[in-house]
């Protein structure tokens, strides 16, 4: 099993931080692969060691990607319009990363999530199938975003129009098999004829876990979807009001004994400070 993720500077304490508890969690067989831009790699290398691989993100990215300078946009030369906002460059990375994976099962986490129990492979993989997240009929008018994720997945797998409502696929922590994220990329370029960097680049709203799970679903099917849940296995705050002491003591009481990993949304702005006190009485 490998770990993986997309992080950079502004994030980089935050990373110290999941990288600890992914080592502290799990067995010494598994890796965190921290994938950054270029610039970033000097910082991130003070992680580096046997089994935190850093790596520079420009090694996933097709050549025709061009950066803006001075802007958090890139082009990609192959179809300039409309420039590729960081956002969606983060999910080819993502996407990269998984596929060249030579693990059984990847795990994919953002820089603000820390590991709060252990786990490892048995966690995610169930006779040979790995761990599919899914809450069904979740989706209609009221996620309008979530709505247009589904819309792109589709279209990207070359899938027929369906109504809503759909399968919420979204989660912070999920975990995907390397060889179906492959099979899902080899897809997309034999419907799009174009590089799988392309097509996804071009679209303005893009989710990779929504993509990822209609292919699982609905390409795919049995055997592929069987082990199956709706159990997030993190604890989650998405709000972007920042914690205080009180409302961080409040939302970690609430963790469910199946959770193995904690999530405080970095757009919350709550403080390191407080973010390590909150890590440090898990403990």
């Amino acid at each position: 099993m490998d770990v993986i993720t997309p992080s950079f500077s502004g994030d980089f304490e935050l990373c110290v931080d999941l990288n600890a508890s992914v080592l502290a969690n799990t067995p010494p067989t598994v890796r965190h692969h921290i994938i950054v831009p270029g610039r970033d790699l000097e910082l991130f290398g003070r992680l580096a060691n046997e089994r935190t691989i850093v790596s520079d993100e420009g090694r996933l990215l097709p050549r025709s990607l061009v950066s803006v300078p001075g802007t958090k946009y890139s082009v990609n030369l192959r179809r300039p319009y409309p420039p590729v906002r960081g956002w969606i460059i983060q999910q080819i990375v993502k996407l990269g990363a998984a596929a060249a994976a030579e693990a059984d099962v990847v795990v994919l986490v953002d820089s603000d999530i820390v590991f709060a129990r252990p786990f490892g492979p048995d966690t995610f993989v169930r006779d040979g199938v790995v761990r599919l997240y899914r809450k069904p009929n979740e989706i209609d008018d009221r996620l309008p975003r979530h709505m247009i994720w589904h819309r792109a997945a589709r279209e990207l797998l070359g899938l027929s129009a369906q109504q809503p409502p759909y399968t919420d696929y979204v989660s912070s922590l999920l975990a995907w098999d390397p060889r179906l994220v492959k099979s899902m990329l080899e897809r997309i370029e034999k419907v799009t004829r174009q590089p799988w960097q392309t097509a996804i680049g071009s679209q303005l709203h893009f989710s990779e876990w929504t993509l990822y799970g209609v292919f699982v679903e609905e390409v795919l099917g049995a055997p592929a979807n069987q082990f199956a849940s709706d159990d997030t296995l993190c604890h989650s705050y998405w709000e972007e009001t920042p914690l205080d002491e009180n409302s961080a003591r409040e939302f970690l009481s609430a963790i469910k004994p199946d959770d193995i990993a904690v999530m405080i949304s970095a757009k919350s702005r709550t403080p390191l400070e407080l973010r390590r006190k909150a890590w440090a009485s898990l403990s």
